[in-house]
């Protein structure tokens, strides 16, 4: 009976339940808003950041939400919990749609917070969930990026092509030419797969000698072997653990690595005019405020 479960729990190692969000940085280019709120609770109309990107782990079944935090998130933790008095007071008001909205976050997901001590770096924010995760695969998603599919959500894209080959998947798009220096770009070629198998990456190229314009972006679904590259990665710039240097690793592994062009529109949230231009994407999205939207954008437009 032992080895039946066993074997049942390593055939269903690659099935993606469990998520991981760095969210331990200090939000710098945002600043002075984030001096004293999470840069990743920074609202998109009238939703957090954050939030979107839990419902798009959520959309590609994703049970478990491992957030890295840092020293002063705790509105990060609070969001995601039952607010009674909130609840309460919305109830009391007869507003009782909305503290039904409210209360849902709060079900919406299992959350597990993690401590990241030190901003020693993407990779070491990823291995900071090693317990969390267990020996299972799971999802990275970045809190700056924001990909738009209700349809079909980039995590799930990424999902299915790790499920079928066992390879890890990271998301990839087509940068313009003159971008590339802006990412870490991936050297590979597509095979019967549909996908890129990737063969290297470089982060951040110097202008004109990106090998291609296949530019990373926040989402990848990685197997569990990714932490122990990640445990073997020698610290580099400023002592960052990089987790390029890992995932190169685990493109000339056995497992490999695909780069997945995936669908949707993507915001990069964490750039100024990025963030701007996703309050207004999403703003249009919402019925009840697409028309006004739209005249303002127009008044604007005039002045």
């Amino acid at each position: 009976m032992e080895a039946m479960v066993g074997c049942r729990a390593m055939s269903n190692t690659r099935h993606v339940r469990k998520a991981v969000i760095p969210a331990a940085g200090l939000g710098t280019r945002f600043l002075p808003a984030t001096k004293a709120v999470p840069k990743e609770m920074l609202p998109i109309v009238d939703v957090p950041t954050l939030q979107l990107v839990v419902e798009e782990a959520i959309g590609a079944g994703v049970t478990d939400v491992v957030v890295i935090n840092g020293r002063q998130k705790g509105a990060i933790e609070d969001h995601f919990d039952h607010a009674f008095e909130l609840d309460r007071t919305l109830r009391d008001r007869g507003k009782t749609e909305l503290a039904d909205a409210m209360a849902k976050i709060s079900t919406m997901v299992r959350l597990i917070s993690v401590r990241q001590k030190a901003p020693l770096g993407l990779g070491h924010a990823v291995l900071c969930a090693r317990e969390a995760v267990g020996n299972e695969s799971f999802a990275v998603l970045l809190g700056d990026d924001l990909i738009d599919n209700d349809e079909d959500p980039a995590t799930a894209q990424l999902a299915r092509v790790h499920e079928q080959t066992g390879a890890g998947a990271i998301a990839v798009v087509e940068v313009p030419a003159g971008q590339e220096h802006m990412y870490g770009i991936i050297v590979g070629e597509r095979d019967a797969t549909g996908h890129m198998r990737v063969r290297d990456m470089i982060e951040k190229p110097k202008p004109g000698t990106a090998p291609s314009r296949w530019a990373v972006v926040g989402r990848y679904v990685l197997p569990p072997s990714i932490f122990g590259h990640l445990a073997e990665t020698k610290p580099g710039a400023g002592g960052e653990i990089q987790l390029t240097d890992a995932l190169k690793v685990l493109a000339q592994s056995p497992e490999g690595l695909y780069g997945v062009q995936v669908t949707g529109t993507r915001h990069d949230a964490g750039d100024k005019l990025g963030y701007l231009r996703a309050n207004l994407a999403y703003a249009l999205k919402r019925p009840e405020l697409r028309d006004q939207v739209i005249a303002l954008c127009k008044e604007f437009a005039t002045m």
